[in-house]
């Protein structure tokens, strides 16, 4: 067991953390869940759109996932030029906001021969939205954590970061309720648009650069890709299979995650869902919490495959309910939500820890697109087509026309979260490794300021005896 002391984050960097991880992940939220929800709710009469209901979800996933990709590709690439991260967290937040105000044009009320046009507006606006949040988020914020987080410190990073999603759902669902679900789309566009706009501005007073940040040596448009070069990747073997198990884990979410508010009302008819969530989403919360000190007190490795294990069972046990009667909905929902959820979150933000471990100095921005397609554009991609699958074939169970997201897409989360089991063993064997290379280059850095502010102490020392001397 390799322990060690964390290298301390000020108030301003843990400021900054909470506050753009929380407002990006409420906007996220919107992304993933909401205009999913919104895109079913347009298209729920199956008599009169067909499978749209499934078809306008899918495609909204599959093109945000890949403008997502192609955008943090460049603009993580663009930070690492420039050497700023600041610019475009505060310019992204506050374009974003107002691309998520775009959905409040979009009309409820159409007939059958406007569905194309509709599905049009969905896809455009997502896509537009994405552009601007991935510019602010995936590739500017996360790459500014990797800066200004060392290997002491980022797992307990990481799970805080890793529960924001969940806080951000609760938040959305409380303006939600009297907003959307009293059918005001326009305001809950509108309100959810106004709070990264907010973020953004607080941002500027906020955020700041990390100290060592330079403009990188980048001189040729291929070295926006230098990440997936074969080099690359052959000399950081062990990030990729990092990246993979984080693959595994975002399909298996994928797989349910856009369902997740329409499979706890229509299929479990569970309508007052907000209290059972939010209790999941607190507890799940605490545990993240505590296994994120464990991680950089104890080390990680001790974590993944028995948490890889956890989300798998917990995955089978909401599939499980379906054998079930009724009475055992709300309790089963509670039981294995949080242990799903908890799990889930605790090995992402492990997982994530160690890809920013990974990461070679001064490459932090350009990995991030890398990053991006193996835990957005696959899982976006993939996760999406499989619960498309699974809904298609479920249609014939409902005699009423209203489409069930079915619980077999719960089924198919656990057997994609099983194949994790693989790359999760050769990121444990390398976790030892790993954490006394990253420890070591936080005690050289930590050294290294340490020698600088003493040879600034020193010279305004001598600088100050010098004056001293002239005016005697």
């Amino acid at each position: 067991m390799i322990k060690s002391r964390s290298t301390r984050l000020g108030g301003r960097i843990w400021g900054s953390v909470l506050l753009c991880g929380l407002i990006g992940q409420i906007a996220w939220i919107i992304e993933n869940m909401y205009f999913a929800t919104f895109a079913q709710d347009l298209f729920e009469d199956v008599s009169k759109f067909g499978s749209n209901y499934y078809i306008a979800t899918t495609l909204m996933v599959i093109l945000s996932a890949l403008t997502a990709t192609l955008t943090t590709i460049f603009a993580g690439a663009f930070s690492d030029k420039i050497g700023r991260r600041k610019a475009l967290i505060s310019a992204g937040y506050i374009v974003w906001g107002f691309t998520i105000m775009l959905f409040a044009v979009i009309p409820m009320d159409f007939d059958s021969g406007k569905s194309g046009m509709v599905m049009a507006l969905l896809v455009i606006f997502d896509c537009v939205m994405t552009f601007a949040g991935s510019t602010a988020n995936d590739a500017a914020f996360n790459a500014w954590v990797t800066d200004v987080t060392d290997g002491t410190n980022r797992g307990k990073v990481n799970t805080v970061l890793s529960v924001m999603p969940v806080l951000a759902t609760v938040i959305a669902i409380v303006i939600a309720m009297f907003t959307y679900d009293k059918g005001n789309y326009t305001l809950f566009f509108i309100i959810l648009g106004v709070i990264p706009i907010v973020c953004g501005i607080i941002s500027v007073f906020l955020v700041k650069d990390a100290p060592h940040l330079t403009r990188s040596d980048m001189k040729k448009f291929s070295d926006v890709f230098y990440g997936f070069r074969p080099s690359v990747a052959k000399n950081n073997k062990y990030m990729y299979v990092c990246l993979a198990a984080l693959c595994l884990v975002g399909i298996a979410q994928q797989t349910f995650m856009s369902y997740l508010i329409n499979f706890i009302t229509v299929t479990l008819g569970i309508t007052d869902y907000m209290l059972p969530l939010g209790v999941v989403i607190v507890l799940s919360a605490l545990i993240t919490g505590v296994i994120g000190v464990l991680y950089d007190k104890i080390g990680r490795k001790f974590f993944y495959l028995p948490l890889i294990c956890v989300v798998v069972l917990g995955t089978l046990l909401i599939y499980l309910v379906k054998f079930m009667g009724e009475s055992a909905y709300l309790p089963m929902l509670y039981v294995g939500g949080t242990v799903m959820l908890g799990s889930m979150l605790c090995l992402s933000g492990g997982l994530m820890s160690a890809f920013q471990d990974y990461i070679p100095k001064g490459c932090e921005g350009r990995f991030q697109g890398v990053r991006m397609c193996f835990t957005v554009l696959v899982p976006m991609v993939i996760g999406p087509v499989i619960a498309l699958v699974i809904g298609i074939n479920s249609f014939d169970a409902h005699d009423e026309g209203i489409a069930a997201p079915p619980f077999e897409i719960f089924l198919a989360a656990a057997v994609v979260a099983a194949l994790a089991i693989i790359p999760v063993v050769f990121v444990t064997k390398d976790a030892d490794r790993l954490r006394r290379a990253v420890l070591q280059a936080a005690r050289e850095e930590a050294e290294a300021e340490e020698g600088g502010n003493a040879a600034q102490d020193a010279a305004a020392e001598s600088a100050e005896k010098d004056e001293a001397n002239k005016n005697e």
